[in-house]
């Protein structure tokens, strides 16, 4: 019997929803950034800002960004990490990763970028100062094979940053769900033209791990250290953890 996982919802096999999430991305690539402007009211980018601060990343780093689609934090790493440094662009999808590329070029910022899956990353062992990954965990087939692959391409010392969608504060929980699967996907099929895919996402965040049960999975993948920072109540949540 084939291993299952889910996508939203929907439980399906393994190899099926790397091709699926594929799917979800190649429709909403273009008008992605527009989405998550309106979908946080232009949060995402506090969120963003406040994760490369406590990156502790200094000039002169190494960074991984990975699942990175349009660039957005490897544009605030590279900033950070100066013309010393070097920072990765990364992502399993070609459309995101093409218009993340073009847009770091257009902005005079050219650095490596690779299309490639989070849980066989094509780098060596103990090659980055710091691994980042927004947004892109819950989406992730084998989350813990992922997370071991950015364990393995940290130097000792060196820190993960997840950021990602996480388990709300219980007060705030019904007027979420309501925002999540009422107005969600009807302004994806207003502005993107796909509510399927803002409706999967709605569902692959209550899949996702919880605060508490994703630092367990950091810290069975070789962490120390790990801490989280709830952010707008738990409806976000960065994870940092330290390789030793």
């Amino acid at each position: 019997m084939k291993n299952t996982t889910d996508f939203g919802f929907e439980q399906v096999p393994e190899n099926e929803k790397e091709r699926r999430v594929a799917g979800v991305f190649d429709s909403v690539a273009r008008r992605y950034d527009v989405m998550n402007d309106l979908m946080s009211a232009g949060l995402h980018r506090y969120w963003k800002r406040f994760t490369v601060e406590q990156s502790r990343v200094r000039p002169g780093d190494a960074v991984l960004d990975v699942a990175g689609g349009t660039g957005d934090l490897a544009r605030l790493f590279a900033r950070r990490t100066g013309e010393a440094g070097r920072v990765v662009l990364t992502d399993i999808n070609a459309a995101m990763l093409r218009i993340g590329r073009d847009r770091l070029v257009d902005e005079g910022l050219v650095m490596p970028v690779t299309q490639c899956n989070a849980e066989r990353l094509p780098f060596a062992t103990g090659s980055f100062d710091c691994v980042c990954v927004a947004f892109g965990l819950r989406n992730m087939t084998r989350k813990d094979a992922a997370l071991a692959e950015m364990h393995r391409v940290l130097k000792p010392g060196g820190r993960l940053l997840v950021l990602e969608f996480s388990r709300v504060a219980k007060p705030l929980a019904p007027l979420y769900d309501a925002y999540s699967f009422r107005i969600l996907p009807r302004l994806g099929q207003l502005v993107a033209g796909d509510g399927d895919s803002y409706r999967y996402l709605a569902e692959s965040i209550r899949m996702h791990p919880d605060q508490e049960t994703l630092k367990q999975m950091m810290l069975g993948s070789g962490f120390d250290h790990v801490e989280y920072f709830n952010l707008s109540a738990g409806i976000i949540a960065l994870h940092r953890g330290v390789k030793y």
